[in-house]
């Protein structure tokens, strides 16, 4: 299979971010409009802003922590070249749950469906590192037979 497919995964995840990012923006500057914020009191906390930009901004935090497991993993899946099926479904799947958490996050923020989308992603990085290790042993053995 081509890996550069892991790269498409990736990539949307990445989008993710960057439209966290605008989203944030325009947020604040939807309150700096209307005058809800004290501006010098929100340059050093973040609590001075409303609740429709502290659940963005922490939700650009939450796309800091788990994916950066997954950037890692993704790496050592296309830099070994063992980029299948499996592995794109999961890449997917953790992709698709990290655009539903932050969906609920910046939306709802109902903390049970955040919660079990966050679980989601988890899971799906456990499985798809267990995935990594497997393929690494499997590779692994097999040079070590032919040498």
């Amino acid at each position: 299979m081509n890996s550069n497919l892991i790269i498409w995964p990736v990539l949307a995840q990445v989008i993710l971010t960057w439209l966290i990012f605008i989203i944030l923006g325009i947020r604040k500057a939807k309150d700096v409009k209307a005058g809800n914020v004290d501006r010098s009191k929100a340059a050093l906390d973040n609590k001075a802003w409303s609740v429709d930009v502290i659940k963005v901004s922490n939700n650009i935090a939450n796309q800091f922590q788990t994916p950066i497991l997954f950037y890692v993993l993704s790496f050592i899946i296309f830099s070994l070249n063992i980029v299948t099926t499996i592995s794109l479904a999961l890449a997917w799947i953790y992709v698709l749950s990290r655009y539903l958490h932050a969906y609920v996050h910046i939306g709802s923020n109902y903390v049970p469906y955040r919660m079990n989308l966050f679980l989601l992603g988890c899971i799906t990085l456990i499985a798809l590192t267990i995935y990594c290790v497997w393929m690494l042993a499997i590779n692994s053995n097999a040079l070590h037979i032919l040498a």
